[in-house]
This record gives C-alpha cells, structure tokens and sequence, in this order.
C-alpha cells in the first residue's frame, strides 16, 4: 500500500488516467486530500501521484496494464488489482480517463468528465456543474446534475436521477433513462438504443422526435404545434432513433 497527502485549498481538480482496478473517490471538508494505492506493488509502483498547481494527478505510467504488456510481456503478481482511493475537499472538479477500471464517487463534485470503455461509473452525490460521460459498454448512474449532462455510449446503460440543465444524448444500442428534466434542451440520438426522459410536475414539453421503426410514447401532453406551449419551464425535446423506442413520462 502507497498513501500520500497534499494541501490542496479550493478549487481543486482531480485527474484519474488508469487502464483497470477500481477508483473510489470521495469529498470531506478541509484542504487535505489523501490518495491510497493499493495492489500488487510493481503495479502500484508504477501509478505517479503528483501536485501540480491546483490540479492531482493519479496516472499509470507504465506501457504495461495489469497482466499484459502493451508489446505482449507478461507481469504477475498476487497483490490484486489496482485499487484508487482518493479522499479530496468538496467541490473537486472530477476528470477521470480509465478503460476497464470501475469508478465510484461518493459526496459534492463541482464538474465531472469520464471517459472508460467497460467500466461501471456511479456517482453518490451531486454534481453542482456540467457533467460528460463516454462509454462503450459500462454501467452509469448519476444522481443527479445542476447543470448540462451529456453522455456518448455504445451499449451501455446510463440512468441518472435530475438534470437541471441541458442533456444530449447519443447511442447505439444503449438504454439510457433520465429520470427528471425540468426545462433546458433534451437532444437525442440512436440506433437501436431506448430512450426514456422524464418531465418534471409543472413542465410543459415542446417535442419534435421521431424513429423510423421503434415506438414513440409520451405521459405528457404534448403541443400541437412545436414552441407552441404555456408560460413556465420547458423542456425542449429533440431527437431520432431507427428502431429504438422512446417513452416520456412525467416525474415523481
């Protein structure tokens, strides 16, 4: 086990770049942040932990991941998987790059921005800024996001609980499920994916979507003519699919 402290005063932001294991990530009050790495030392030995300014850094240096050599070595070891746990002041701008690595965030994120490819990303907390996802197959659930959220998956599958501000969606086979949009811009794209979006109580909807062969329900009424709709919050929904269905509902 590898365990470093820094004083890190707000704001801070955070950068994860591993290939695989697992990042825990949580937020306290203070200006400390502390970062354990845990697993099989040659691994561990080759992750960096650096304090450059107000941005800290956890990168694996190595041109090996974990088992097998980028030119086809081999590196054993019985110490586990890379293991990340980083505990960090509130309000952290979260910017993590990993391809297998499974990520969890507990606690107050100011921005988040994650690109993997087969791991699960879950987020216990509320970002306060915009949040960017991109994956191929992995697992995403969000609690919810005060501003922008937009999310890129292949056949992933992406829930997130409120959106106060603008979402854009693409995929291929994915499902994605946003559970309370208020007002803002709601702007899909996908294949085969499913699309579900939830208005929240007292929003009105102004819809233009469309799909070639997948089915399209609404719970909210819909205008009859698009822009056309009362005085308060809207969500503008935007969008096509070529046999993905699409369901709007009204949140809870």
């Amino acid at each position: 086990m590898k365990e470093q402290r820094f004083h890190t005063p707000a704001p801070l932001t955070l950068r994860v770049d591993i290939p695989a294991g697992d990042v825990e990530i949580r937020t306290a009050d203070g200006e400390e942040s502390t970062v354990v790495l845990e697993g099989d030392e040659r691994v561990v030995e080759q992750v960096e932990v650096t304090l450059t300014g107000d941005t800290l850094s956890v990168s694996y240096r190595s041109t090996r991941i974990f088992g097998i050599s980028m030119f086809g070595g081999w590196l054993g070891g019985g110490g586990g998987p890379l293991r990340v746990r980083a505990t960090v002041p509130h309000g952290v701008d979260a910017r993590l790059t990993v391809a297998s690595a499974d990520v969890r965030i507990e606690g107050q994120v100011r921005a988040l921005d994650v690109t993997g490819a087969s791991g699960d990303l879950t987020v216990a907390g509320a970002v306060a800024g915009a949040a960017t996802v991109t994956t191929v197959s992995g697992k995403v659930r969000i609690e919810a996001v005060a501003g922008s959220f937009a999310c890129q998956t292949v056949s992933g599958r992406v829930e997130v609980g409120r959106i106060d501000g603008s979402a854009v969606v693409r995929s291929v086979s994915g499902v994605v499920r946003l559970q309370s949009l208020r007002e803002g811009q709601a702007r899909f794209n996908t294949v085969s994916g499913d699309i579900e979006i939830g208005i929240a109580a007292g929003s009105f909807l102004d819809v233009d979507a469309g799909s070639v062969s997948g089915d399209m329900s609404s719970e909210v009424p819909l205008a009859s003519v698009p822009g056309d709709t009362g005085d308060g919050p809207t969500v503008v929904l935007r969008g096509k699919t070529v046999s993905g269905d699409v369901k709007v509902f009204r949140a809870s």
